[in-house]
């Protein structure tokens, strides 16, 4: 195995970044293949009631919110055979005739500075209401309005949780004559919105999300030596929390947000797992090895870690104890597993995986059927990070020398691709829902 290529995955070493050139536009979101027979529905153009125009089309983002997550085929706008508001009865039996399962209609009223937007979900074989909400919103915030609705009719019309109101985070590098610049970026779940956090001339890498969502631990080689920083997204203000001689790699936040685990040298060798008590400073070593221990990630319960390590003679995925105890290896198809991610309710595992087939592909492992399913169909796919819904995984890919994001269903059957128009963008990782954070923290600029 090259060495430098297992180094580059862990970004532990500058020399072996991929730091190609970005554009600072919104990522463009492509469907690649969705599920078979996706589910016809339509979303009706929502009525507005007020003075001027509105800044967002809440309709249009709700079809192509319901299109991206390629379970639905939403109908197009001039194949309605009618352009129900929302007191009037929808006539079921030309929408039936229209081949559509599901009608979305709605209005948007104005209310002092204030937005009030109104919705209601019909099965239109049965001619029955499933949803009907009222929900306050502010101009500015319309889109995210929209993204919550999103969620809402996901979740009424699938029976899983939405992840249309969600941020990704993710690197992109720019030329800049013969120089360089890094930058940490924020966007909406659909690549709209996209906000720096950070830019720097010295390389960024592994963003990770706190459970809240307000936070983000990544590392940074500013000081031309890898940091680990903790930032709050409201105020930009930010901590080193450690700068050790070595290395400083790998953060990943706890369950409970209190903890930051990590991968640190302390010149015994390689890096080893080390946790972090955010409140008092206090730090836990994990495990002693001569050999490579990195990349740690959490198990929802807070009481195991998954990790990558190379005691065996080549990356294979471990699980140890919060106390150190009890080290396991829990991969064993393939010659080379790294980079884990697990799944919010921790059935799934994500990893990068080579197996007979040449390159680095995304692949899951489900714990309860003890199976491992390659998802990705790349040949140098990195970082994978899993939708707080469990339905989805963005990663990092190559696309014609060029990188950029994709993302894949649990089991394969849909795919997105996330490019900037130009240039490249890497280390991506998806948040928490926001529905339980803060949100004027959040989109305070």
């Amino acid at each position: 195995m090259n060495r430098c290529r297992w180094m580059s995955i862990y970004g532990w070493l500058v020399l072996c970044l991929l730091s190609l050139p970005v554009s600072a536009d919104v990522l463009r979101v492509d469907i690649t293949s969705g599920v078979d027979a996706a589910e016809p529905v339509a979303v009706a153009p929502f009525q507005w009631t007020g003075s001027g125009e509105l800044d967002e089309d809440v309709a249009e983002i709700l079809r192509d919110n319901l299109r991206r997550s390629g379970r639905f085929d939403p109908l197009a706008v001039s194949d309605m055979p009618e352009r129900p508001g929302l007191d009037t009865t929808p006539s079921f039996s030309q929408w039936r005739g229209a081949g559509v399962d599901n009608l979305i209609v709605g209005e948007i009223r104005e209310d002092g500075d204030r937005l009030d937007i109104r919705f209601r979900v019909f099965d239109v074989h049965r001619g029955e209401q499933l949803l009907g909400y009222s929900l306050p919103t502010r101009p500015d915030r319309l889109r995210r309005a929209a993204h919550q609705i999103s969620d809402m009719i996901y979740e009424r019309l699938t029976g899983q949780a939405g992840a249309f109101n969600t941020r990704l985070a993710y690197v992109q590098t720019e030329h800049r004559g013969d120089r360089e610049r890094f930058h940490l970026v924020v966007s909406d779940s659909d690549g709209f919105n996209p906000r720096r956090i950070l830019s720097s001339p010295q390389p960024i890498m592994s963003p990770t999300w706190s459970p809240s969502g307000d936070r983000l631990a990544y590392v940074s080689f500013e000081n031309r030596r890898s940091e680990i920083f903790v930032q709050e997204l409201s105020s930009g203000e930010r901590e080193s929390v450690s700068a050790q001689d070595g290395i400083n790699g790998a953060p990943a936040f706890s369950p409970d947000g209190r903890y930051l685990a990590m991968a640190l040298s302390t010149g015994e060798g390689g890096p080893d797992l080390h946790v972090l008590d955010l409140d008092n400073g206090e730090l836990q070593r994990l495990t002693r090895s001569r050999s490579i221990d990195t990349e740690p990630v959490w198990f929802p319960d807070g009481d195991r870690l998954a990790f990558t390590s190379d005691r065996g003679g080549a990356p294979q995925i471990y699980s140890v104890n919060r106390d150190g105890s009890n080290v396991r290896r829990i991969t064993f198809d393939g010659n080379y597993n790294a980079r884990p991610t697990l799944s919010p309710d921790g059935r799934y595992m994500a990893m990068i995986h080579r197996g007979d087939q040449p390159g680095f592909r995304i692949a899951v492992h489900d714990f309860e059927r003890r199976r491992l399913r390659v998802v990705g169909e790349g040949r140098s796919d990195e970082s994978p990070s899993f939708a707080p819904n469990g339905a989805m995984i963005i990663y990092a890919a190559r696309e014609n020398r060029q990188g950029t994001l994709a993302a894949v269903s649990t089991d394969g059957r849909v795919r997105q691709s996330l490019g900037a128009s130009e240039g490249n963008v890497r280390e991506p990782a998806w948040s928490p829902r926001l529905d339980s954070v803060d949100r004027d923290a959040i989109e305070r600029d």
